[in-house]
């Protein structure tokens, strides 16, 4: 994503735009990918210490977080948060499937 330092989308070609949303998508999914591995080895700590699969504490925490990120960049908060909350429930239910 550093290539977005060089990138002027008013001298691109609707083609190349297309391809630059390419990269992205593949690059989110990437990091959807990442997020996952990490929150399923959040999920065998958890497990092997007895701890509940949901911890509303930490999960406020990332809301926010994720919240001061979209101001950071300019991005719709709300829409940030739901996107959040779905990868959040997402880790929880298989979470609560591979106990």
């Amino acid at each position: 994503m550093s290539s977005e330092s060089t990138i002027n989308p008013e001298e691109m070609s609707l083609d190349e735009l297309r391809t630059e949303i390419r990269d992205i998508d593949r690059d989110i999914v990437e990091l959807i990918a990442r997020r996952t591995y990490v929150a399923d080895t959040i999920a065998q700590v958890k497990a092997s210490k007895d701890l509940p699969t949901t911890d509303e504490k930490q999960e406020e925490v990332v809301m926010d977080r994720a919240g001061e990120n979209a101001e950071r960049f300019d991005v719709d908060a709300n829409l940030v948060k739901a996107i959040f909350r779905l990868l959040i429930e997402l880790n929880k239910v298989e979470q609560r499937e591979n106990r």
